[in-house]
């Protein structure tokens, strides 16, 4: 029995200026930090004699793969992505980059923030541009009717505001 698995849909490109320089710091702090310091140990750890035995050796060789592995996603990832840091021309419609505050059937409100799949912060209200309900929101404008595919099943919501606050900064 094989192993396949078919590769997963391309990320969209779209980055914010400050999702940008969150991913540039985390390469430069692999690069220049944390791999510099796991090869000392896993130089250290060589020193100590049987290899296939030592397991701050093993360990160590395991992170450096780790590392090495992300450090090539975010140099690739950081050539492709675009970032937008200014807010579309009509902003009364929701787009990248969008806080927008929706109300369900119940009345209970919910505020979102669309971004980058490299910024997902579902704590803190950062949805994916490619999430099905910021797919259902693209386009629409205020007092439109959205419905989108959840866990729970078909959802619907209504927006109530936009605003391209964040951004602008």
């Amino acid at each position: 029995m094989s192993r396949y698995r078919p590769p997963s849909p391309p990320k969209s490109p779209y980055i914010s200026a400050t999702g940008a320089e969150m991913l540039k710091r985390e390469l430069d702090e692999l690069w220049r930090i944390e791999r510099p310091k796991v090869t000392d140990a896993v130089r250290e750890a060589a020193k100590n004699g049987d290899r296939s035995e030592n397991g701050d050796y093993i360990y160590g060789k395991k992170r450096l793969r780790e590392i090495d592995s992300r450090v090539r996603y975010l140099t690739k990832r950081l050539e492709i992505l675009r970032v937008i840091n200014e807010p579309p021309a009509d902003q009364n419609k929701v787009f990248f980059g969008a806080t927008v505050r929706l109300e369900d059937d119940d009345g209970k409100e919910q505020t979102l923030h669309i971004v980058g799949p490299d910024e997902l912060d579902l704590r803190a209200n950062k949805i994916s541009i490619d999430a099905p309900i910021a797919r259902a929101l693209l386009g629409k404008q205020v007092d439109d009717e959205i419905q989108f595919a959840a866990p729970a099943g078909i959802q619907y919501r209504v927006i109530t505001d936009i605003n391209y606050d964040l951004l602008k900064r």
